[in-house]
Order: C-alpha cells, then sequence, then structure tokens
C-alpha cells in the first residue's frame, strides 16, 4: 500500500485514512472491514471479498452505487433496510413502552456503559439486519457520539456493511427555566417551537436553524430529521397545532423550503455532490397529504380520531406545502428526501379506487398523486406500527393503528404498504412480516416483479446514505461532538430567534416596556393531577409558572400583591383532552366530547348533530357526535388565576405571558388585563427581555385567535382563516399576521406578503 496518513482513535479503535482529492475513511479495528489501494486512492472493502464493488467505490455517484448494493442484497437484507426502529433511549431506560436490557438485565443492575448497545438493538441489527434507528433521549453528546461508533462498527462487521441511518424527532425546543448567557455552551441549542419559528414569518430563518440543528445532528450521529412537520393547521383544536408552521399554506410552503433546504445542503468543502455531503442530515416531511383536517380536532395517534374530513372541498390546498415547498426547494438537494403520510383516513379523497383506509395503505394518495402527478421519488416511511393490531381501548396512545384495515393480517397490511408505494415501516423492528408479504408478492406477480419492487426501494433507502458520506465514514471524534453541540455562537443564534418569535396581542396605554426594578407580583400556578400522552399519571402541583430566580434578575419579586407595582401571570392554552371520554361510556354515551379552546366550561351547543365520519364496525362509533356535551379543560384554574390577580392588584398593572400550543379564546380575560404577549415555547429569560425592552416584540400570530367557541365549532376542518377573530378592548383583531410592536400594529414586507384577502 502506497504511503498514507493514518489516524488512530485507540479508545475507540478507529482508524482514519485520508485520500488525497478524496473523502477521509473511518473504520473500526473490530469490524473486520480492509482497506483496497487502486489508482492511488483507498477504499473500504465492506462486503470482504478483495476487490472494489461499484457500491464501494466513492467516485460513483450515489444512484450508480445504490443499485449495485441493492442487486447484492438478499431480500432478508432489503427487508431489514425497510425497517426503522422503535424508539431507542440512550442508554436504554429500564421500565415504561421502551424499556430494554443489557444482557438480559436494566441498565442500573448491568455493568453496561451509557454507550454500548443493548440487547434489542443487537437482536435487531444482526438477526432483523435493520439498519434506520430511531433515538429518543441522550444522556450526552459524549454518550451519543460513543454509541454512534459502537453501532456503527457493528453494523460495519455485518453484511454488506451498511451503515446505520441514526435519526430523530425534533430537539431544539427551549428548557423554560435555562438560563441563557452569551458565550456559554449547553447540551444542544434551543429554539422556539416551529409555530415559533413561524411565528417570525421569516423563512430564511428556518433555513438557519436547519444549517445550524443539521450540523448538531450529524455532531451526534443523527443523519435523518423526522421533521419538518408541514400539515396546515386548519382545525384550531389539533393538538400537533404547536409542530406546525401554523394555518396558512403559503407561509408553510416558504417556512418549509427553508427549514429542509437548511438541513439538506452541504457547501464548500463539506459538499460530496449535487448539495448533499458531511453537513447534510435528512429531511422526511410530513405528514402527507396533510393531517390537519382531523374532524372536530381530533388526533389520529387514537383509533377516536383516524378521521381527516374536508367539509370545505379544500383536500388540494394542504398539498401546497409539500408540492410548493419541501418538493421545491431553491438548493441542489432539489426536494426532500423522505416524507412521512400521517395515520389519518382522508374521508373520500380517493377518486380511483374509492378506499378510505389510512394514508399509507391508500395506492391512489402515494402510487399515483405522489409518485406520478408530483415525481416523487424519495423514501415514504410510514408513520410509526401502523401495521401492528388496533389496542383493545380506543382511547390508548401507544399500540397499532391500522386504520381502515384492521381486518387484515399484519402480514397482509406490510404487502398491501408496500404495493401501494410505500418503501419504510416506520416502528417495525422484525423483517418476518416483510419477508411473508414478500412471498404473496411473489405468488401473485412472480419472482421477478417483486424482487425488483424491493430492490426500487432498496436503492431510494441506499441513495439517502450514500449522499450523505456514511459509507466512507460514519464515524465520529467525541471531542469534536463536544465543542460542536450546543456551540455558543448557536446557543445565541436560537435565543436571537426565541426574542423574534414573541408576539405581543395588547399594550394598554403603552404599559410596557416595563422599567427594570419595579415590585412585581407572580401568582403561582395549580396544575391538577392528570395523565401525559402516553397515559402516565401526572402529578399535581402548586409552583412558581417560571423561574423565580431568573424574574429577580429584572424585577424585584413579591408574593403579596398589594406591596406589587404590577401583577405578571404566567398560562398556557386551555387543555380540555383531545375529544373522547371513557367516563362518557360508563355514562352510556357514544364516548365523544367537545375539545375546547376557552377556560370556563363548555356546553357543544353549536357542535354536529351527525359526524361526518364514523366506523361502521359494531364495535366502533359510527356517529362520533357530542353535541349538548360539556367539557372542563384541566387548567381552568389558569382564568381564575388572572382574574384574582386582577381583584388583588386593586387598579394596578396586570400582564399576561400566555404560552400558546393552540389558538385560544382570550375573550374571557382579555378586556380585564393591561397588556399580553404570547410565546410558542421559549426560555423565561426572553420573555422577560421583551417586557423589559432588552428586545422589542416583532412575532406576528401564524394562526387566527378565535372570538368564541361557536366559531370553532362552524369553522371547517380543512379550510384557513375561516374564523370570526377577537376583537380587543384597543380595538385590535386577532387575526393571522397580527402583532404589536412598541410603535402600535405591525405593518411591514412581512403582512404585506402574507396577508389573507377575505
Amino acid at each position: 500500500m502506497k504511503d498514507h496518513k493514518t489516524i488512530v482513535d485507540t479508545k475507540d479503535q478507529i482508524k482514519y485514512i485520508e485520500n488525497n482529492d478524496g473523502p477521509t475513511l473511518g473504520y473500526s479495528e473490530t469490524s473486520g472491514v480492509t482497506i483496497i489501494e487502486k489508482d492511488g486512492y483507498f477504499f473500504k472493502d465492506l462486503n470482504k471479498d478483495g476487490k472494489i464493488d461499484k457500491y464501494e467505490d466513492w467516485r460513483l455517484t450515489p444512484e450508480e452505487r445504490a443499485k449495485d448494493l441493492a442487486s447484492k442484497m438478499t431480500i432478508e437484507q432489503i427487508a431489514g433496510l425497510m425497517l426503522y426502529s422503535r424508539h431507542q433511549a440512550i442508554p436504554a431506560v429500564s421500565q415504561g413502552w421502551f424499556a430494554g436490557t443489557y444482557g438480559g438485565k436494566s441498565y442500573e443492575e448491568s455493568d453496561a456503559k451509557p454507550w454500548d448497545l443493548n440487547d434489542e438493538q443487537i437482536e435487531f441489527l444482526s438477526k432483523d439486519n435493520l439498519r434506520h434507528v430511531l433515538v429518543t433521549n441522550l444522556e450526552s453528546p459524549e454518550t451519543a457520539a460513543r454509541w454512534n461508533n459502537n453501532i456503527q462498527a457493528f453494523a460495519e462487521g455485518t453484511g454488506l456493511g451498511i451503515p446505520a441511518n441514526n435519526s430523530s424527532d425534533p430537539r431544539h425546543g427551549s428548557d423554560s427555566s435555562t438560563e441563557f448567557n452569551a458565550g456559554a455552551g449547553g447540551e444542544i441549542s434551543m429554539w422556539p417551537e416551529p409555530l415559533g419559528l413561524a411565528a417570525t414569518f421569516n423563512p430564511a430563518i428556518a433555513e438557519r436553524f436547519g444549517e445550524i440543528a443539521s450540523k448538531e445532528y450529524r455532531a451526534l450521529g443523527i443523519t435523518t430529521a423526522l421533521s419538518p412537520q408541514i400539515d396546515i393547521a386548519t382545525d384550531p383544536r389539533w393538538f400537533r397545532f404547536n409542530g406546525t408552521f401554523g394555518e396558512d399554506s403559503q407561509l408553510s410552503a416558504d417556512m418549509a423550503r427553508g427549514y429542509v433546504n437548511g438541513f439538506q445542503d452541504s457547501a464548500g468543502s463539506k459538499e460530496i455532490a449535487e448539495g448533499w455531503g458531511y453537513d447534510s442530515v435528512n429531511a422526511m416531511v410530513k405528514h402527507w397529504p396533510g393531517g390537519g383536517s382531523g374532524e372536530s380536532g381530533r388526533d389520529a395517534h387514537y383509533g377516536y380520531g383516524k378521521y381527516a374530513v374536508y367539509p370545505g372541498g379544500n383536500f388540494a390546498e394542504h398539498l401546497i406545502p409539500f408540492t410548493k415547498g419541501a418538493f421545491s426547494l431553491k438548493g441542489k438537494t432539489k426536494m426532500a428526501s423522505a416524507v412521512m403520510p400521517y395515520y389519518t383516513i382522508s374521508v373520500d379523497q380517493d377518486p380511483v379506487n374509492g378506499e378510505n383506509v389510512g394514508n399509507s395503505y391508500n395506492s391512489y394518495l402515494i402510487n399515483e398523486l405522489l409518485r406520478k402527478r408530483y415525481s416523487y421519488d424519495g423514501v415514504v416511511c410510514t408513520d410509526w406500527v401502523i401495521t401492528a393490531d388496533e389496542p383493545e381501548n380506543i382511547d390508548t396512545f401507544v399500540g397499532g393503528k391500522p386504520w381502515g384495515v384492521e381486518n387484515l393480517t399484519v402480514a397482509e397490511r406490510h404487502y398491501k404498504l408496500i404495493m401501494a408505494g410505500v418503501d419504510q415501516f416506520g416502528g417495525n423492528n422484525e423483517a418476518g412480516p416483510i419477508l411473508e408479504a414478500y412471498q404473496m408478492g411473489v405468488a401473485e406477480h412472480g419472482e421477478a416483479s417483486m424482487r425488483k419492487r424491493f430492490e426500487e426501494s432498496a436503492v431510494r433507502l441506499l441513495k439517502n446514505i450514500f449522499r450523505l458520506g456514511l459509507f466512507e465514514n460514519p464515524y465520529l471524534k467525541v471531542d469534536e461532538t463536544v465543542q460542536e453541540v450546543g456551540k455558543p455562537e448557536y446557543m445565541q443564534e436560537g435565543y436571537e430567534v426565541q426574542l423574534k418569535s414573541i408576539v405581543m396581542l395588547k399594550n394598554k396605554n403603552s404599559i410596557l416596556p416595563l422599567t427594570k426594578e419595579k415590585v412585581v407580583y407572580i401568582p403561582k400556578k395549580y396544575t391538577p393531577a392528570g395523565s401525559d400522552w402516553f397515559g402516565n399519571p401526572t402529578p399535581e402541583k402548586f409552583e412558581y409558572p417560571v423561574s423565580v430566580e431568573v424574574a429577580k434578575k429584572y424585577f424585584k419579586v413579591t408574593d403579596n400583591p398589594e406591596e406589587g407595582d404590577f401583577g405578571l401571570v404566567f398560562i398556557s392554552t386551555p387543555k380540555s383532552g383531545t375529544g373522547y371520554s371513557c367516563e362518557d361510556v360508563k355514562d352510556g354515551g357514544n364516548g365523544y366530547v367537545p375539545i375546547s379552546l376557552q377556560y370556563k366550561p363548555y356546553t357543544a351547543t353549536y357542535a354536529r348533530e351527525q359526524s361526518l365520519a364514523g366506523d361502521e364496525r359494531p364495535s366502533d362509533v359510527l356517529n362520533r357526535s357530542y353535541k349538548g356535551k360539556t367539557v372542563t379543560p384541566s387548567n381552568t384554574t389558569d382564568l381564575d388565576m388572572v382574574l384574582d390577580t386582577v381583584k388583588a392588584m386593586n387598579g394596578k398593572p396586570v400582564v399576561v405571558s400566555l404560552l400558546l400550543s393552540n389558538p385560544t379564546i382570550v375573550e374571557e380575560f382579555e378586556g380585564k388585563v393591561d397588556a399580553i404577549i404570547a410565546n410558542f415555547g421559549v426560555q423565561d429569560q426572553a420573555i422577560f427581555d421583551i417586557l423589559t425592552g432588552i428586545a422589542e416584540p416583532s412575532g406576528l400570530l401564524p394562526m387566527q385567535m378565535p372570538a368564541n367557541m361557536k366559531t370553532v365549532e362552524e369553522q371547517l376542518e380543512d379550510v384557513a382563516h375561516d374564523m370570526e377573530c377577537h376583537l380587543d378592548s384597543e380595538g385590535h383583531i386577532y387575526d393571522f399576521s397580527y402583532g404589536l410592536n412598541w410603535a402600535g400594529k405591525i405593518q411591514d414586507d412581512r403582512t404585506e406578503k402574507y396577508q389573507i384577502t377575505k
């Protein structure tokens, strides 16, 4: 072998070999991979056959390499590539839905290091040939880097040496009580929720977020982002509203385009080819063809929310963030490399086959609409566990979601998905059902046809790995990871965007900004016992809703309203549940109840008599109407807290800080308070920087704020901008793109560009 530069990482047993005018190769000493020299260049012999196969030749295009590798793979290996793992915490948790073991013992009982592979991971990598891993909690950046090196070494030494493609749901949200200090780093940079990014009305900010987040992801070993969520949230009650860019299709398309560009583009020395490279992260946009129109705001994670309805005939607009946003990039990568359909059944939107089945199962929506009409040839991955059987209880969050195909077997569901154009199965660790599906296809279409269909998916999946340079070097240097993730300049940029995302709704008599050192009364917040998304119990709490230590850096804080110069109340969107009640069933009802956006108890006087969709099976409910039923939000005490503070302050100013996860009815308190600022997930410090004028508010509402529940019930689930909006005591209407700065109502190039003509 000719002279070359070799660097050895003795801790993780990784060797690096630098090519002149070519990529640096990284390989594990434990994997059995060797290096071959040809024409003055070095290549990894991943399949250990002593020669350079096309897929091992980094001089070829990702397409050429993917086709060569797919042709060499057994059906068992392709089936493994089509799997996307269940949630993996690093290290594995010891109990709950996503528990894992090490040598049969819990992490705490074992001698395992936090970055060791657990039993489940070893099994799905070796037995099932799985290569796509969904990562959740990471103990630290160092742990992430070393676990990545372990899983890559294991994968490299197995079969054809295909690297792991690790992924993550969004992980850049803000820890509200954490302080921001210029020049200080963190575990990862903190940004507002996607709805907060949308509130900036600046797609360049979404792109910059993607650029930074992708660098941090790559430093953690994450190469696919299960984001952005670009459904237009046309029903204000949907509990995933805050994960979207709001209800407007143009704004959502522009933000999606920026976000995906930022994640996928590599430039300069980091680019390998066609915009892809070592800074690139695959963006899996979700959820095709849009999941924001669930009937009455219910969500399809649950059996009671499986139907998306289109009473306004507005299906086509829901495609815009995909077709004119994520699939129409300005950068070289051209389109998002992966897409995830939603769980929902898009009711009566299949004009070819007339099927009402979950979106991934619908051949018209995938093969005809997505693949053919919009020429999308990226990966289509189902949402998680849609092939498993439905849970016994309709209100269970964690369980199978085979909506519309409940009568099929697990293997038959896989087969239907494959023939509908799906490439990958989210939340599935076992290859067995895919292999059964293959045999079904062989019986119906012949071996050659099914082999071709499987290779088609394999090529799509492999291209997304080749483009990122993972076959050459999937390894991380721990010290570089620690330096990159949460870098001070990243923290700074994230914090500045938090400030830009805050929307000032009301500022009576220009009470804001407030002078520092004033005395503030902040009431404690009561949170009753309840349960989280997964049904786990959450404790009763009575505590300050904000970091008092942060507040004291701006104001003098008192527990006595008589001593306060002003009151400051922290509240959040009303939480009345997700539209279903087991108690209602016990009382003889159908189980369906309203979702309310007001704080007081709400009775659904204006709801439909007959639901638009329902399940005809005897085990389910056809008419899902909840007309006349009443719900009370679990945080109805937020309203009491505001009104009690107004009374206690006895004429002194009261300011409300409102954490928005959905459009919220503020009519119950707005006229009684002096100022309202809204945020979508920021650090407490950002709120105080706005209140004291350190920063000027510039955010705009990315959705309408309804006047009342009557307009919420009467709006159409699939139509944006169709509610009567709140009119406040100062004559301002809380409509889409509304916001105030110190001078008054904001009117600038953003409001001009995105204004709605009614």
